[in-house]
């Protein structure tokens, strides 16, 4: 059981960990050995391990040492349940960090070997597949693994990431706040206050969410980690207007750890925003090359576009479609990203289909805002709106402050007359963020100009 060590208790725990090293003195946090010589620090196999049973962000030729150690063991040994779920958990990792969607499948066959092997008791497995749930965007599934884990071990701290995410996904905020609560009881530090700081976030409450990211990065262990939470702080910067401050997190999140390539992107989406187009194309340029997301191909495309530079931008959307493509080969849903290039860019009607079926599978806030979009652009302005507002009003589950969803209400609302209402998020969303998007802030300045200020005698409008 992975309790939360305070008082008494963590004391008790350092008096065990003196005796058990009886001879050994611990000085700058390096063991050293009675003979006057430092334990060698652990190798690249073991830092991922520690980090994948951790549930902690690893770095990319750790988690390649792990993969090669677990399958040259499994040869030799391929009885060990422990080995294939270590195994599949470490391929689930290099999935998210390379967006390489073939991993998926690699995962899913060491992991579902690992419950074959053992098929009762198998927590790290089930967690496992939660995981790899989670990154596939099946959030049922992930829902369902996870319990399956918690049932085996309801008093682990790693059992309930996973379930968090999954809520998340599935728009349960409830849920969500009840599974955060209980994992805070049970484990302090830096995994736990990074997770904390996504149920703020989407709660809308971004000062607690900064506070918690800072406190994650500067109490990481391994530069992997820590990077992975400053670019999650560089996002939170640039949601709310930030560029500079996004653009130092993202640079020094990529000083820390070359791989993080989300760091990367979000260089480029800072740097266009300051006007800086040439440094932001070959920031977004080298994400791409090693982290083939696409909604990154997404916001390059975009960012193309804005430039005029519209065969360029079909060469980025043809590679989103293809990496949606590959990840449903693999069992990936990538079906909101595709729904949102589709309402803008392509077909709004079959991004409606899309999206109504994402929003059947898992209601979150997100998909409440694309498929709202996606009816908008399909002429469907009325059955739109509720999507909007349960996207942006933070009393029914939207408490996220987005401007590309305050947006998103605003031209909505004008289209269907409600020009107050439309005016007032129209500013809003310009406010959070003047720089959300560089197609659609120069819309939203254009149509607050149409709709000029409000007469005095006309009153507030309808709203």
């Amino acid at each position: 059981m992975d309790d939360k060590p305070c008082g008494p208790r963590k004391r008790v725990r350092h008096r065990v960990l003196l005796s058990s090293v009886a001879g050994c003195a611990v000085l700058g946090g390096v063991l050293v050995l009675p003979w006057g010589q430092a334990a060698p620090p652990p190798g690249p196999g073991a830092r991922a391990l520690a980090a994948v049973t951790g549930g902690v962000p690893a770095a990319l030729p750790d988690l390649a040492a792990l993969v090669e150690e677990r399958e040259r063991h499994l040869r030799k040994r391929p009885g060990d349940a422990r080995a294939w779920a270590v195994l599949g958990s470490a391929r689930v990792e290099q999935a998210l960090r390379l967006a390489d969607p073939v991993y998926y499948s690699r995962a899913e066959k060491a992991l579902r070997t690992s419950l074959k092997v053992r098929p009762g008791n198998n927590a790290p497995a089930l967690r496992g597949l939660a995981a790899l749930a989670n990154a596939r965007r099946d959030f049922a599934g992930a829902r369902r693994w996870g319990e399956a884990a918690r049932r085996l071990e309801p008093g682990r701290w790693t059992a309930y990431p996973p379930l968090i995410e999954a809520s998340m996904g599935l728009g349960d905020d409830e849920e969500t706040g009840k599974l955060l609560e209980r994992l805070g009881d049970l484990r302090d530090g830096p995994a736990v206050r990074a997770r904390a700081a996504a149920v703020y976030r989407e709660r809308g409450w971004r000062e607690d969410a900064a506070a918690a990211l800072a406190d994650a990065a500067s109490a990481a262990g391994e530069p992997a980690e820590r990077a992975a939470y400053l670019e999650r702080a560089g996002q939170l910067a640039w949601e709310r207007g930030d560029r500079e401050d996004a653009l130092r997190h993202f640079r020094e999140a990529v000083r820390t750890d070359p791989d993080q390539r989300a760091a990367q992107a979000g260089q480029g989406r800072a740097l266009a925003s300051l006007g800086r187009m040439t440094e932001a194309l070959s920031a977004y340029r080298v994400a791409l090359a090693r982290h083939p997301r696409p909604e990154y191909a997404l916001e390059l495309g975009e960012l193309y576009e804005s430039l005029g530079l519209r065969q360029a931008a079909g060469v980025q959307y043809g590679l989103l479609r293809e990496r949606v493509r590959l990840a449903a080969a693999h069992g990936g849903d990538e079906d909101l990203v595709l729904g949102r290039y589709e309402a803008d860019h392509g077909d709004a009607r079959a991004a409606v289909r899309r999206l109504r079926a994402e929003w059947e599978r898992q209601p979150s806030t997100a998909v409440a805002d694309a498929l709202g979009w996606a009816l908008h652009r399909a002429g469907r302005s009325r059955e739109a709106l509720p999507f909007a507002v349960r996207a942006t009003e933070g009393t029914r589950g939207g408490g996220v402050r987005s401007a590309p969803y305050v947006f998103h209400r605003g031209m909505i609302e004008r289209e269907l007359g409600r020009y107050g209402a439309a005016r007032r998020h129209l500013r809003e969303a310009l406010q959070i963020n003047p720089y959300f998007c560089p197609l659609r802030v120069p819309r939203a300045k254009a149509a607050l100009a149409r709709l000029g200020e409000p007469s005095v005698q006309a009153g507030p409008g309808p709203s």
